[in-house]
């Protein structure tokens, strides 16, 4: 088993950061396999000075180490433009210059799918070639499901639920989308354990893995942490950082969010006794099998 972590360094970790490394780490050391730590790193505009430093050094206080090297997104896109190479040759992408506000527009006549307008394939058959354009993958009206282990069967129709989506962006960068395939594919990754936020991708890239000729991984969404307004612990949301000095009581209670029942004097114990108790007792069937929980 080889499982990850791949956080994106816009800022520190939080209590949902912690959630999914604590997690997808403890699955991968159960089954005496690999853990790796990936940066996705390619959106230079929204990452933050110094975030990808700190996000590693927060790991190792918490007693989170690594197997290897850690892998960069941003020192890797010829990889994943060889990987776009191949779907323009098998003619599954095409140019699209529509901007959000054409899309935006053309909200009247399009339907609503599950993140919103579906994009009604305008620029399909245009052909275009004026700069700057995104790159779409043309999606099938078929179902794609995968059972995953914490939440069970899932299927979604891309056609009818999500349309043809971007892989690259107009402004050059390759959308995650592609890019997480291509890692995981190159990385030998088999398990990803992450949040239940990320669930609706997870078809998306499935679909990426068939055209590219990739295996197909095994998916574990935990449930997606929210507070008290109901707004998913983020960046966006100003969820507060953690602390090296708080990673017992932190990791102590994220093993309570996770369902794992840890004994009541545990938190009192240093944080590597909290994780031998981890590994020792991780069971997976106890997450809660809901796609959020407060914390």
């Amino acid at each position: 088993m080889i499982g990850r972590f791949a956080p994106s360094p816009t800022g520190p970790l939080h209590f949902g950061s912690l959630l999914a490394a604590l997690a997808s780490y403890l699955e991968a050391k159960k089954s005496q396999g690999k853990w790796l730590v990936r940066m996705e790193d390619l959106d230079k505009p929204r990452e933050m000075k110094g975030a990808a430093e700190d996000i590693l050094r927060t790991l190792e206080a918490y007693a989170l180490y690594w197997d290897g090297e850690i892998v960069y997104q941003s020192k890797r896109n010829d990889l994943y433009q060889s990987a776009l190479n191949q779907l323009n040759i098998d003619k599954r992408t095409y140019a699209c210059s529509c901007s959000r506000k054409e899309i935006q527009d053309s909200a009247i006549n399009s339907q609503i799918g599950i993140e919103g307008i579906i994009y009604p394939g305008t620029c399909r058959e245009k052909h275009i070639t004026k700069t700057p354009h995104a790159i779409r993958v043309k999606t099938l009206d078929q179902n794609i499901s995968f059972e995953d282990i914490i939440q069970g069967h899932v299927t979604q129709n891309l056609a009818k639920q999500i349309g043809d989506f971007v892989i690259k962006r107009a402004d050059g960068l390759f959308a995650y989308q592609l890019s997480v395939v291509v890692d995981d594919y190159l990385q030998g990754i088999t398990h990803i354990v992450r949040g239940a936020d990320l669930l609706d991708s997870s078809t998306r890239q499935i679909y990426l893995q068939d055209l590219l000729g990739y295996q197909h991984i095994q998916y574990a969404h935990i449930p997606a942490a929210h507070n008290q307004q109901g707004e998913k612990l983020s960046k966006q949301t100003l969820a507060q950082a953690i602390l090296a000095k708080d990673a017992s009581k932190n990791l102590y209670q994220a093993l309570c969010f996770l369902g794992q029942r840890p004994p009541a004097d545990l938190s009192a114990e240093k944080t590597e006794q909290i994780l031998n108790w981890a590994m020792d007792n991780w069971n997976i069937n106890k997450v809660p099998k809901q796609k959020s929980t407060e914390i």
